[in-house]
């Protein structure tokens, strides 16, 4: 267990939470609620991934739920319903230059993503507030929406546990955030200047 804590508070060093505009965009870290014990305590990992596109570094910050034997999408994750993306806080995608993420056009800076999943197509929400915890994606939330944008779902055969995130580049400056959970994956496009 004290493995654990170390490994914890180590990751949090790293994931300490920042002022939007007073990091570079390699140096850009994760937002957190909660003390590094709360944290450590917590089911759900918080995680982040990053991209090389051009000379900048784009990094999205989840949480990773667990399946649980848990029926995911249609289930846990209702489709028609806004949904968080993960766990605990908002994920939020850092986006060091101008550019697109799902198709919508977004500025420097930082943004939380959710999504409105159904069987085929989930929509994409930009959204511009980012240090709040994941739900409720009240109306109050909702006003701060920057752009929505859709992807197709795909099935996979094999079962992902625990939700993750990755990136796969596509070109020197864009690149797939790949979001796969269960027996379902998206591809999120994004792109920069």
């Amino acid at each position: 267990m004290a493995g654990h804590v170390a490994l914890v508070a180590a990751a949090l060093t790293l994931l300490a939470p920042i002022e939007a505009s007073a990091q570079s965009d390699s140096t850009q870290a994760c937002w957190i609620r909660g003390s590094p014990e709360r944290v450590a305590a917590r089911p759900s990992i918080l995680d982040s991934v990053s991209v090389q596109l051009g000379t900048s570094t784009v990094k999205v910050c989840y949480g990773r739920p667990r399946k649980n034997d848990r029926q995911i999408m249609g289930g846990l994750v209702p489709f028609g319903t806004p949904w968080r993306m993960g766990a605990n806080e908002a994920t939020v995608i850092h986006m060091p230059s101008g550019g697109s993420i799902a198709g919508v056009p977004v500025q420097a800076g930082s943004y939380s993503l959710y999504a409105i999943p159904a069987e085929k197509e989930w929509q994409i929400v930009v959204n511009s507030v980012t240090q709040r915890w994941g739900i409720p994606i009240s109306a109050a939330v909702r006003e701060k929406d920057v752009g929505t944008g859709a992807v197709r779902t795909e099935t996979t055969t094999s079962s992902e546990d625990q939700m993750r995130m990755s990136f796969e580049k596509r070109g020197d400056k864009s690149a797939d955030l790949i979001l796969q959970w269960d027996l379902t994956r998206v591809r999120i496009p994004v792109t920069l200047k």
